[in-house]
């Protein structure tokens, strides 16, 4: 496994120094029981669990968060890390995203700030019924998201260990508790195309970073080696 010194650690709170890049989040909502698949939202009935390895055109069609951002390449950058996030060639899937737009912001020195998440899981649910296998890809993700784009300070990552119950999986509801990991990411900039620009670039790391693990472990399978 990698080691956990790449992390920089935070306390439960959205305040960011400016230099942060990758650190361990914790999110008050990451104790709210969770399940995969889920329904609907218990803040907005209208947001809906949609299938996107099943249904991949819907990624450019059902996110409302995005689609007032639509105009920008960050959000074209983050459908392209859905569609790849959920399609053959990767070992992971999505399970739920959010995302607020450019607005004031009284954390950083920048004037603006965006903010939003994405949770990803293995797509052999039962690996994430191991937590060493989820260990393992918060501690590799952290680890090579600090070695990407080193001097880059526009964007934060803060990563989470959330608690899920995989109803598909069989058995008695004790085998069926698992975790998923949740990156939570930050842009910045004195204006809205600056923010949006920071974002892009975020997205972008983000990508680079998940594709090389999935072929890792496509490759390698150092993390879906279990002797638990």
């Amino acid at each position: 496994m990698l080691p956990l010194t790449p992390y920089l650690s935070a306390l439960a709170t959205y305040s960011i120094e400016w230099t942060m890049k990758v650190y361990e989040h914790s999110d008050p909502d990451s104790m709210s029981p969770r399940s995969h698949p889920w329904v609907d939202s218990e803040s907005n009935p209208a947001h809906r669990y949609y299938n996107f390895r099943s249904r991949p055109e819907l990624i450019r069609s059902s996110i409302e968060d995005m689609q007032e951002w639509s105009d920008y390449p960050a959000t074209k950058t983050f459908y392209r890390l859905l569609e790849w996030l959920n399609g053959p060639e990767s070992v992971f899937e999505s399970n739920d995203c959010a995302f607020s737009g450019a607005a004031l912001n009284a954390q950083t020195s920048k004037r603006l700030q965006c903010s939003g998440r994405l949770m990803m899981l293995y797509r052999d649910l039962t690996l994430n019924t191991s937590p060493k296998q989820i260990q393992w890809l918060t501690t590799a993700a952290a680890h090579a998201l600090n070695q990407t784009d080193p001097t880059f300070e526009g964007g934060a990552i803060g990563a989470t260990i959330m608690s899920v119950k995989f109803i598909t999986l069989p058995g008695p509801p004790e085998l069926q508790q698992g975790q998923q990991l949740m990156l939570s990411f930050w842009a910045w900039g004195e204006n809205e195309p600056e923010v949006m620009t920071n974002l892009d670039r975020t997205f972008t790391n983000m990508a680079v970073v998940l594709q090389t693990l999935s072929d890792e472990i496509r490759h390698t399978s150092p993390a879906t080696r279990t002797d638990d």
